[in-house]
């Protein structure tokens, strides 16, 4: 892996939507990390945006904060289609690098990524939120200490998103995917926490929407090798409780997660603020990005410990393509 990191991490973050600003926040709380430079589509927006921060360097080309020699480190928060392309050219660039989910919505892209980060030595992540967020690491302590061993995993992504809109409800200039970012996420979270790879999967999909090119309403059904079994189920129509909401069955217990709050199956509210230095999902996963960078370890959620779950997905493609 790369050598130790000394000093402070100078980082360039590309991508102030909605989910940069989330990162930016969660930054502000870890210390020995600076935002040096801020890469985003609008230039007015983003100089906005930069100030508020104390971000000096504002650019619209990921390029120019590349060849900048202070930058240790990329987090990038780009539209899906833009991830695998920009991830190489941190990695060439010399930078270590964390891609917001997903890490790709091309296999081959994928696969590429994870030989070039190989060879670098840098470190190289993937955005998986889910595997820090508190409550999902809860259940996970959990089960690596043999306390619970899941049997099923039962999980609705649920969003209403009949145009292209973005998590704040602005417009959004790219269209997103259920396959390919939202089920990505509990694809990962469901062989993370059996410890077990998945074996076996299956999904349908509603009408392709007639302007958006993309289907609105999804299911899937996975089975991992040990005989553990996930249904999920997507949509971008539903006009209701919004978010993704976790049911986890297993030989001990139920567990129910939404967002960072864990109940138990019937209702009773689990204290997780002691499972990690902070509530926040990105908080946590920045942090594991910085720490893995000054140890000079592969970090959890690491792009080749997530490729298996992109691997899934094209499989899952494929099936939905033929019909």
């Amino acid at each position: 892996m790369s050598t130790p990191h000394q000093g402070p991490i100078r980082v360039a973050l590309a991508g102030a939507g909605a989910f940069g600003i989330k990162h930016l926040d969660g930054i502000q709380n870890i210390d020995g990390v600076e935002v040096v430079s801020l890469i985003s589509r609008d230039l007015d927006k983003t100089r906005e945006t930069a100030a508020r921060y104390g971000i000096q360097h504002v650019t619209t080309d990921l390029n120019e904060s590349l060849a900048l020699p202070e930058v240790d480190a990329v987090i990038l928060c780009t539209p899906t289609q833009m991830h695998a392309a920009q991830t190489l050219a941190c990695l060439k660039a010399g930078k270590h690098v964390q891609v917001e989910i997903p890490l790709c919505d091309v296999l081959a892209e994928g696969e590429e990524v994870v030989r070039v980060a190989k060879a670098s030595g840098l470190v190289a992540m993937c955005g998986h939120t889910r595997r820090f967020n508190p409550s999902h690491q809860y259940v996970h302590n959990r089960i690596t200490a043999g306390e619970f061993n899941l049997q099923q995993m039962d999980v609705q992504t649920y969003f209403f998103r009949r145009t292209n809109m973005n998590a704040l409800g602005q417009a959004r200039s790219w269209t997103d995917h259920l396959l390919w970012h939202h089920a990505a996420h509990t694809v990962d979270l469901f062989a993370y926490q059996c410890g077990s790879p998945i074996v076996k999967a299956n999904a349908i999909q509603g009408p392709i929407h007639p302007t958006l090119g993309i289907a609105m309403d999804m299911s899937i059904q996975l089975k991992a090798a040990n005989g553990a079994v996930c249904t999920l189920s997507l949509s971008f129509n539903n006009n209701g409780p919004l978010g993704t909401f976790f049911r986890y069955i297993g030989d001990s217990a139920t567990y129910l997660a939404r967002y960072d709050d864990l109940f138990s199956g019937k209702e009773e509210k689990i204290d997780v603020s002691q499972v990690a230095v902070s509530m926040n999902g990105i908080e946590l996963q920045d942090r594991e990005f910085f720490a893995a960078i000054r140890e000079g370890r592969q970090p959890n959620a690491s792009v080749e410990g997530v490729l298996a779950c992109y691997q899934v997905l094209h499989g899952l493609e494929q099936q939905l393509d033929a019909g």
